[in-house]
């Protein structure tokens, strides 16, 4: 590769062009005249087509987007003290286990202590602006139950207080069943084959597989009333023990209506209980301002950063200012790329500036490199040898630097939370970047222009 740099000369023109075409949201939407009509290409669509669920965008945070912020407590009473921050770990996981189900984009889940020992949960959603749907996201969680008549096994008889809406009509002793939504492994909507409706397919755990074959073994031509959120949504007669553990939930129900349901029985209960405190619709005005300056000012400063370099090292300069661009190219299509995942990468202000900063810090390496090729060269090195000796020699303040930001950025993620961990990923993937940038990218182009 040494001897014949073109080849990743060619390797670093592809990956360029494939940037642009990550980075430039649809050709189709282009105004680019005839050159429209010929060119039909759509990320996005190829996706789909090769059958890659999600969509390449840029994931921008509730100060940028806007969205619904919400401070809830918890309810500590009747946990020990020793298990209180466990308890408060196991809220926060299910609280964005159930937001992830939901579908909305990287969420900020974030648990605090006051001084007093209350314990909190701040909920940040972007892209959600009706709070009642916030609400609901992070508050509901259905509460499935089994009713049989008579008492039977380990059921116990309920008092009338307890008595789901509806029950009375379907049993006349009813009893709760020791099988809960907690026995549940996983739903899925699917569609009856007569009616066409849908309906929740549930299975059970082993656990649950064998409590409910229990439960139908000895409820063979009786009724097993299905109990959601406190209402008798299903009472089938069961015809013969269910030894399968799968149940099926029919009702009047839509699409949407059986995807929520079947999304918030997967999701879990909350170990606690949890009370709004505070709740309110954060508008995208005052980040989208800030964003715009942050923007100019990056745009300002990458500017005077080209006109430096190519009046302080001429065409070594321009070169430099060339690779700069490219690694652009390059951290954008990553961040884009990155919405494939369920980990993406969101744009927050504070990202934004991990960005600018390491713009920066990827012309450091190559004032470095530019450095020590001077001093070969009035050492009387010819031009090819002292770029070989200028990128060897300049390597390991490259590398010793660059390591030092990225164990900063990797304590920052570790103990930091929101913003402080947003601008710790983007910087430690532009750091990584930008030695791409320095040591690939600019070292071939000298080789090849040089060679």
């Amino acid at each position: 590769m040494r001897k014949n740099p073109r080849i990743l000369f060619w390797l670093i023109i592809a990956l360029t062009i494939f940037a642009v075409l990550i980075d430039i949201p649809s050709v189709n939407g282009l105004s680019v005249g005839p050159i429209k009509q010929k060119i039909n290409f759509d990320i996005n669509n190829a996706l789909r087509i090769a059958g890659i669920n999600g969509q390449i965008a840029f994931r921008r945070g509730l100060d940028i987007e806007g969205g619904t912020s919400m401070t809830f407590r918890a309810d500590m009473a009747g946990i020990p003290q020793g298990q209180r921050a466990d308890a408060l770990k196991s809220a926060k996981d299910t609280i964005e286990r159930r937001i992830n189900l939901f579908g909305v984009s990287e969420p900020i889940v974030q648990t605090s202590t006051l001084t007093t020992g209350e314990s909190r949960i701040i909920v940040e959603l972007p892209g959600v602006s009706d709070l009642n749907q916030a609400r609901n996201i992070v508050g509901t969680t259905a509460q499935l139950s089994f009713w049989e008549e008579g008492a039977t096994g380990s059921a116990k008889i309920a008092s009338s207080s307890a008595l789901p809406l509806g029950i009375a009509q379907v049993l006349k002793n009813p009893v709760k069943t020791n099988l809960t939504g907690n026995d549940i492994q996983q739903t899925s909507v699917t569609f009856d084959t007569n009616t066409g409706k849908p309906q929740v397919q549930l299975t059970f755990t082993a656990d649950g597989t064998q409590k409910f074959a229990d439960i139908t073994k000895r409820n063979v031509n009786k009724i097993v009333a299905i109990v959601l959120d406190n209402v008798v949504v299903e009472a089938p007669n069961v015809q013969q023990a269910i030894l399968s553990g799968s149940a099926v939930i029919t009702g009047n129900f839509t699409t949407d209506t059986a995807n929520q349901l079947s999304t918030e029985l997967n999701a879990g209960a909350l170990p606690v209980s949890l009370t709004l405190l505070q709740s309110q619709v954060v508008g995208p005005t005052l980040g989208l301002a800030s964003l715009e300056k942050s923007l100019l000012a990056g745009i300002l400063g990458l500017v005077i950063i080209i006109v430096f370099m190519s009046i302080l090292y001429g065409r070594l300069g321009v070169l430099a200012s060339f690779a700069l661009f490219l690694y652009t190219l390059f951290v954008l299509a990553i961040f884009k790329l990155s919405s494939l995942t369920p980990y993406g990468i969101t744009l927050t202000l504070s990202g934004i500036a991990g960005f600018i900063l390491s713009i920066g810090m990827a012309v450091d390496a190559n004032i470095l490199i530019f450095e020590r090729m001077k001093e070969e060269k009035r050492l009387g090195k010819p031009t090819q040898a002292a770029i070989e000796i200028g990128f060897s020699r300049a390597w390991t303040s490259i590398r010793d630097s660059n390591v030092s930001t990225l164990i900063t950025s990797a304590v920052l993620y570790r103990f930091g939370t929101g913003a402080v961990r947003g601008f710790a990923l983007v910087l430690a993937i532009g750091v990584l970047v930008s030695m791409f940038s320095a040591i690939i990218v600019t070292r071939t182009f000298l080789r090849v222009i040089y060679k």
